[in-house]
């Protein structure tokens, strides 16, 4: 299991940006798959996107063109920017390892976009 501690969250207005981060505990951060996800109040958890080992890069059509996911090995930590965010982004986001059968998150962090 990795320990990952995410961090960035807070209260911004409709069309702010925020930068979450998190942070791996593994030796290993290079080879996971390393993915945010968000669960808003009453709804499932929900994929927001996702960057393998080798950069290749998934979002869910709801934030493409303004957030982007990226990763830095050398800090074993994965970023997730968010521009133009709306006040429908508002959510608990999460950050997720994965590694054939390890799977493992965060505790969440809080973002809210007011309008």
């Amino acid at each position: 299991q990795v320990q990952l501690v995410e961090s960035g969250g807070g209260l911004v207005q409709a069309g702010g940006s925020l930068r979450l981060s998190c942070a791996a505990s593994s030796r290993f951060f290079s080879i996971y798959t390393m993915g945010w996800y968000r669960q808003a109040p009453g709804k499932q958890r929900e994929l927001v996107a996702t960057i393998t080992s080798g950069g290749t890069t998934n979002y869910v059509d709801s934030v493409k063109g303004r957030f982007t996911i990226s990763r830095d090995d050398a800090k074993n930590t994965v970023y997730l920017q968010m521009n133009s965010l709306k006040p429908e982004d508002t959510a608990v986001y999460y950050c997720n390892a994965e590694w054939r059968l390890s799977n493992s998150w965060g505790q969440g962090t809080q973002v809210t976009v007011s309008s």
